[in-house]
């Protein structure tokens, strides 16, 4: 339903000419309208009036406003509505009506009560897809099981440094919507697409279930290695960084041996077959570390590479941001935001060979598109746009 809005073909994504229309605030929601976005889609963002979604003043700020705001609001037009106000509402449905995709991540049932949960909208627009996303990202990290998992075994469970159960419950909302949507136009017929948090968490947990109930094994926390699986860890190098090296499979294992200039490894009995080197993995690792330290990462990861010992180096920001690789891939780019700031952010995964999909803007100051999209989507008259105005909705 959306517009192809006459992007380049450059711009274009395969999701051109979809429409979505994204409710609710935080993460879980709009990261999943940034993805749908950066692949072509037009996206409308409501968000409530003067103070707008959370993220535009959340994490590491700049003069009041979030370094995250500009990537995770990319390609998106905002529009501000006080969804308390039943006129707000009528304007909500209105829009629905002219969209492919509902996402929203409120409380559960809160459209319900506002009355604009799927039978509603569907009865404009029967092939209407309506995303849900509920939980809280922390919580459902927890009941997913991954806290359980992350971390050292000698300490309370950890978390990742990132809002994990929150992206991959986005990337789950992703997918449903896609699934969904192309249903909807076999069929002509829409439905709903329930993504919780906790459950988008467990569908990554392996066979862990399985593990328990049948081969009587709980899997925990086991810090930087898998039990039983070695060489396979994080190792030191002499210019003070870390390289993951992971030389576990017999042939993998001979080689990172001759790289070491320690071929009779491979043969000896303690580390000559997979399940020895997992009953001597602590001593085989600091054998591997004494190695490495001895040689800059660089150095290591050249040599690790003639010998083909997969490896790479634990990247923080600042070698994202110079690495080759990442700039070959356009996986930094950077954009000017409304504030004048060039921000580097991600680039657009997966790639498309045809259709890349660009990122067009970054996010925009809070209600920059009201006016156009109540009148070019909406059908809303002048008259209705001064109202709501006046009345303070928007």
């Amino acid at each position: 339903m959306g517009e192809d809005r006459g992007h380049d073909d450059h711009e274009r994504g395969p999701l051109s000419g979809v429409r979505v229309l994204e409710l609710g605030s935080f993460i879980a929601g709009p990261f999943s309208g940034q993805l749908l976005g950066d692949y072509g889609a037009e996206i409308i963002k409501v968000e409530p009036p003067g103070e707008g979604d959370p993220m535009r003043r959340w994490g590491i700020t700049r003069e009041g406003d979030s370094l995250w705001w500009p990537a995770i609001g990319r390609n998106k037009r905002s529009v501000t509505l006080d969804l308390r106000d039943e006129r707000a509402r009528a304007v909500v449905r209105r829009l629905a009506a002219a969209c492919d995709i509902v996402i929203e991540n409120f409380r559960p049932g809160r459209l319900e009560e506002w009355g604009l949960g799927f039978d509603v909208l569907a009865a404009d627009n029967p092939a209407i897809v309506v995303v849900h996303i509920s939980g809280f990202g922390s919580i459902g990290e927890a009941v997913g099981g991954i806290r359980y998992t992350t971390g050292s075994p000698d300490r309370p469970p950890s978390r990742a440094g990132v809002s994990l159960g929150d992206a991959l419950a986005a990337m789950f909302g992703v997918i449903g919507s896609l699934a969904a949507l192309t249903e909807a136009r076999a069929t002509g017929r829409g439905q709903e697409v329930d993504v919780a948090i906790y459950e988008a968490v467990a569908a990554l947990m392996e066979s862990s279930m399985a593990d328990f109930e049948l081969g009587g094994v709980l899997r925990g926390r086991s810090g930087s290695v898998l039990p039983g699986v070695a060489p396979s860890n994080v190792y030191p190098t002499a210019d003070g960084s870390e390289v993951v090296i992971a030389g576990n499979a017999d042939t993998v294992f001979a080689r990172l041996c001759q790289a070491m200039g320690q071929p009779e490894l491979s043969t000896d009995e303690r580390y000559a077959t997979h399940g020895a080197r997992g009953a001597n993995m602590a001593e085989l690792d600091e054998r591997i570390g004494a190695w490495t330290a001895t040689l800059p990462a660089a150095a290591l990861l050249e040599r690790l590479e003639a010998f083909g010992v997969p490896a790479g180096q634990i990247f923080t920001a600042r070698e994202m941001l110079t690495d080759p690789q990442y700039q070959a891939r356009r996986m930094v780019q950077r954009h000017r935001s409304y504030q004048w700031w060039d921000v580097p952010m991600t680039g657009i995964v997966p790639r498309f060979t045809r259709t890349p999909g660009a990122v067009r803007h970054t996010g925009q100051p809070l209600g920059h598109d009201t006016e156009a999209v109540l009148r070019d989507v909406a059908g809303c008259s002048q008259d209705e746009i001064d109202e709501l105005g006046k009345a303070g909705l928007l």
